[in-house]
């Protein structure tokens, strides 16, 4: 028997296999080129996933022209912008004197900008108490009613109001709460003094919290809704089967499920704590006075609009965004400690 028809063993074809052709052919696998199994190459991805990227872009493309390519009006912040230099914008920040940190010494110098900061602190506070638990005592509430036919009616009654502006949603409070409004006619008819609360400062931070509750409430049962969707009804039998009430399998099975949209939900508003309403602030701002309602919104747009002071209203914003960034961030470390995602992973 000729030695070309003797049986290779396994091990010595293996390794003829894998022994690299040095006449160039590409039949041995290259050093430092090995991949996990299953794990497709970025090439092999891109040309995969194309269709969904292409569909991708004009969103991408949006979200860069409008969120981030205004980033680079932050540098008006740092001069004495001028827009009546040219009637292009570009060629007014280039050419508008230079101040450094001139404006932000005004701004922390200046005492009604830390009167916005404060009534903004306060608002925030006041709706995280009272705004930020109602719309999931109210998802509970929904979700224990047995009836589907009574539930989507009280759904939609709770949302409806979402899709009202806020001119709507002032006028509907200044007709009820009014000097010349329906609860002030009641207690003049018996023989009581009217209340104008809509102008009153001491009750305008509750009054702006029972707009945002009436107005925005329904939104968030949807998003704590769609979270109790996903509990599976096995848990509650099985809470039930071991004697549980109502009451501690709510707080057994429905809470804990809860738990991560209520931690993401909270780290977002916490980032969103310097931003409480500029719309609907800044149309009842003259009827309060600007000691009660002036917010960092409304102090930007008056400083900036109104008054012309580009750079200063500019700076204002540069400081709020940067407290808003440290928000997010310190909120977010907090959702971890609890064991939760937050809004990105560790």
């Amino acid at each position: 028997m000729s030695h070309s028809t003797v049986p290779r063993s396994r091990a010595e074809a293996d390794t003829t296999d894998k022994t690299p052709v040095a006449s160039g052919g590409a039949t041995g696998p290259r050093p430092g080129r090995k991949r996990s199994p299953g794990k497709l190459s970025l090439r092999h991805r891109l040309r995969r996933d194309r269709v969904l990227l292409l569909m991708t872009l004009p969103a991408v493309a949006l979200v860069l022209l409008f969120n981030y390519v205004p980033i680079l009006g932050n540098l008006v912040a740092f001069q004495d912008y001028d827009p009546y230099i040219s009637d292009n914008g570009v060629v007014s920040m280039l050419h508008s004197p230079w101040v450094g940190l001139e404006n932000f010494q005004r701004i922390f110098e200046d005492s009604s900008f830390w009167q916005a900061v404060q009534n903004t602190l306060v608002l925030f506070f006041l709706q995280l108490l009272l705004f930020f638990p109602i719309p999931i005592l109210l998802a509970l509430l929904i979700n224990s009613v047995v009836r589907p036919r009574v539930r989507a009616i009280a759904q939609a009654v709770l949302y409806l109001p979402h899709f009202f502006s806020w001119v709507l949603v002032i006028a509907v409070f200044q007709q009820l709460l009014g000097g010349a409004g329906l609860l002030s006619t009641l207690l003049r008819d018996h023989g009581y003094d009217g209340l104008d609360i809509m102008t009153d400062p001491n009750t305008f931070k509750f009054l702006v919290t029972a707009q945002a509750v009436w107005k925005d409430a329904g939104w968030g049962i949807i998003v704590f809704l769609a979270a109790l969707a996903s509990v599976s009804p096995d848990l509650y039998e099985a809470a039930a089967m071991d004697g549980a009430s109502r009451w501690r399998r709510m707080w057994h099975v429905t809470l804990p499920a809860l738990r991560p949209v209520i931690a993401l939900l909270l780290v977002l508003r916490v980032g969103d704590a310097l931003t409480v309403g500029f719309e609907q602030i800044l149309l009842q701002r003259d009827a309060v006075g600007p000691g009660a309602a002036e917010v960092l919104d409304t102090f930007v747009w008056w400083n900036g609009v109104r008054n012309q002071d580009f750079g200063y209203a500019a700076a204002a914003g540069l400081v709020k965004g940067v407290i808003s960034i440290g928000l997010v961030l310190a909120a977010n470390k907090v959702a971890h400690l609890m064991g939760e995602q937050g809004v990105y992973k560790k």
